[in-house]
């Protein structure tokens, strides 16, 4: 595989009830992930990625605190990979983005998610 067919990029993840596991480090026993409906956890990315864009936060900062990903502790960094390796929504939008630009609201499995391309 060559090095053009790999990214790196970071990602805000918030499960909702659609979710397919609903629990994360945050909420061990899905207590609130239960109760949030896709479009609530979407409108919370909304507000997020505003604030990002509006440069009054870090996307690092608000992945840490917000996201319910693993990879929350590394600010959101999911390090490098290529097709085939994420679900297909995730790839397709990271693949399209730009090294620093941050996506729209992506849907898949695991929740909404917001994803910076970083490489």
């Amino acid at each position: 595989m060559s090095s053009s067919e790999k990214v790196k990029a970071s990602h805000i993840l918030i499960k909702h009830q659609g979710s397919r596991r609903k629990s994360s480090w945050k909420d061990p026993d899905g207590i609130l992930i239960s109760a949030t409906t896709r479009d609530q956890a979407a409108s919370q990315l909304e507000d997020l990625r505003r604030d990002i864009l509006a440069g009054d936060v870090s996307f690092k900062e608000l992945a840490t605190k917000h996201s319910h990903c693993s990879s929350a502790k590394r600010g959101g960094d999911l390090g490098s990979f290529g097709r085939g390796q994420m679900q297909k929504p995730f790839e397709e939008a990271t693949f399209s983005l730009k090294v620093g630009e941050i996506s729209e609201i992506v849907d898949t499995d695991s929740g909404v998610h917001i994803i910076m391309r970083t490489a």
